[in-house]
């Protein structure tokens, strides 16, 4: 391999020549207490990182980018750490996902605007993993994904809490009363007792993972517990990485093939994935002009099975015991014969040479494929006259014998109303009901939040009913679970089908069949589409007025139009004088 020359590095344009304007980029470099010594000749890492005060998942993060920062000089490379926008994903309102696209901006323009030859990204909580690495894709400069790593375990007297999934258990339990207030507050306080992101097979863990098989991290990061040494020894290793991927002009494009996002997808299968990753891998795809679709999801669903035991597709463990267990390259090496071996990661061999001798040591937390948690996948893509364009469900982590169902719709227009029903004892509601909530979509949310896991009426919870059917345009937390069908594309706030369903309409689903019928005569759906009237604008000023211009619909990542490689040529290097 031919290593790139100190004078071919982008950082030279800023800090090389002989002239007025390099004068003041090295001359301010030095009012900072830096010297030629610091920069002349070496690749300049950007450390793009997302810690803040209120992100609890990247609490850690103040220490590790000093790790990276070790790494980065260890290998001879200047580190410049660039903050970037924190997206804690249960702080941040209306929805992170709001802001996804945002994040993907900001990284895309720090690594253009400023003298940076490649860069480690620092992220992990939900959304800050496909917006930081989308952001990078657009630019173009080798980088290495850091993950931020699992939290430790729950506990509340004993008892081992999972994240998000024990909450929305528990919380049930509260509203029938057998939960005092008292337990819930020790609740509160065992459920997250460390930094790190859930320790469920979240949408966190479930993009570390893609992460990782995509080719974006160093091998075996993404399941290395956030509290655990090894995280700050891979830290470092990221940032020597880095490095050395500069000289190797490593570049995504030289990396990345479609076979490399299709090993995204079955490693999301197996995992027993995050609904959210669909929408996210999609848009990850796109910006590398590899794409994948929803297709390529329900095919490798009916291919691969859920053999990760982890909650809450599992029945038992978490993602600390996925670590002791073996942790992602073991589970990987056991769905070798579903994976493209060949396709590039970016310590620059390939997965197959990543994986090879990859060891399990516990069979029930990662299962062989004799033996899966789910034969076939984690997500089922359903089709038909209420989603032309899809509505996506987790069939792992729902009851069986709502897999095939026929039930009456009950229709909220706002979660509000939706909330004030559900807590009513005299609601007109059964278990074979299914409820409905629109105009929660990408542009209705806005911003798609995560209301999709729609609670269960009191008056059922109270008579012991853990499931039913749901339907949205929203998403649901990936540490969700229940018989859920999310991200009805088109949403109703641009007049998609589900805007028609009417209180009381019967709806047909199968998932075996990939099948969603809403059993409404096409004259009375022209009927009701013609007295359909559109909602009133979210926005009409600053971000969310350019969001809600250019989002995308569910079922094409939720990016925005001028974003995507396709848009336009691509954007060239800043100019200097």
């Amino acid at each position: 391999m031919t290593k790139k020359s100190a004078d071919e590095l982008r950082s030279a344009r800023w800090f090389a020549p002989d002239d007025l304007r390099s004068f003041g980029h090295r001359s301010r470099f030095m009012q900072m207490g830096y010297g030629p010594a610091d920069w002349a000749g070496k690749p300049v890492i950007a450390i793009v990182n997302t810690w803040s005060d209120v992100n609890q998942c990247h609490a850690h993060f103040k220490q590790r980018v000093d790790d990276v920062k070790r790494g980065v000089l260890q290998a001879g490379g200047f580190p410049v750490e660039l903050p970037a926008i924190s997206l804690s994903e249960p702080i941040v309102k209306p929805t992170t996902m709001l802001y996804r696209n945002f994040l993907a901006m900001e990284t895309e323009e720090l690594l253009r605007s400023h003298p940076v030859d490649g860069a480690v990204l620092m992220g992990g909580c939900d959304k800050t993993t496909p917006g930081l690495v989308m952001g990078a894709l657009s630019m173009g400069l080798p980088f290495v994904f850091l993950p931020a790593g699992p939290m430790l375990r729950g506990n509340w007297k004993g008892q081992v809490l999972g994240s998000g999934s024990d909450a929305w258990k528990y919380w049930d339990e509260r509203r029938a009363g057998r939960i005092t207030e008292a337990q819930w507050q020790e609740l509160e306080a065992g459920i997250a007792r460390s930094h790190g992101t859930c320790m469920t097979m979240g949408t966190a863990a479930t993009m570390m993972g893609i992460a990782e098989a995509v080719g974006f991290t160093l091998p075996g990061a993404s399941s290395i517990p956030a509290a655990d040494a090894g995280h700050v020894r891979m830290s470092a290793e990221c940032g020597r990485r880095a490095v050395q991927m500069v000289w190797e002009d490593l570049t995504p494009a030289k990396l990345l093939t479609r076979e490399s996002f299709l090993n995204g997808i079955t490693c999301a299968m197996a995992m027993g994935c995050s609904t959210n990753a669909i929408i996210h891998l999609v848009a990850l795809s796109r910006r590398a002009g590899c794409a994948v679709t929803l297709d390529d999801f329900d095919a490798a669903s009916r291919q691969v099975p859920v053999i990760a035991n982890i909650r809450p597709s599992g029945d038992r463990y978490l993602m600390e015991d996925f670590f002791y267990a073996g942790g992602l390259p073991g589970m990987l090496e056991r769905i070798r014969g579903h994976l493209h071996l060949d396709a590039l990661t970016v310590n620059g061999r390939t997965l197959g040479d990543n994986i090879a001798g990859a060891e399990v040591y516990d069979d029930d937390v990662i299962r062989p494929l004799s033996n899966p948690i789910y034969a076939e996948g984690a997500l089922a893509v359903l089709r038909g006259n209420l989603a032309p364009d899809g509505v996506v469900i987790k069939p792992s982590a729902c009851a069986p014998h709502l897999l095939r169902h026929n039930g009456r719709a009950l229709v909220f227009d706002d979660y509000p109303a939706l909330k004030k029903a559900t807590d009513d004892p005299d609601l007109d509601v059964s278990a074979k009901d299914i409820l409905v909530l629109r105009y929660a979509g990408p542009l209705g949310g806005p911003g798609m939040p995560e209301w999709g896991m729609l609670p269960i009426p009191t008056k059922l919870v109270k008579a012991g009913v853990t499931d039913m059917l749901r339907l949205s345009d929203a998403r649901m937390s990936g540490t969700s679970y229940g018989a859920c069908m999310l991200h009805c594309a088109p949403e109703a706030y641009v007049g998609g089908p589900l805007a028609l369903v009417q209180t009381g309409d019967r709806i047909s689903v199968d998932v075996p069949a990939r099948r969603i019928h809403l059993e409404v005569s096409d004259d009375e759906l022209a009927r009701r589409r013609a007295a359909w009237v559109p909602p009133p604008p979210r926005y009409e000023r600053g971000y969310g007025w350019i969001f809600s211009r250019h989002i995308l619909q569910a079922d094409q990542g939720c990016d925005f139009d001028f974003l995507e490689t396709g848009f336009g040529a691509p954007v060239a290097e800043p100019s200097i004088y």
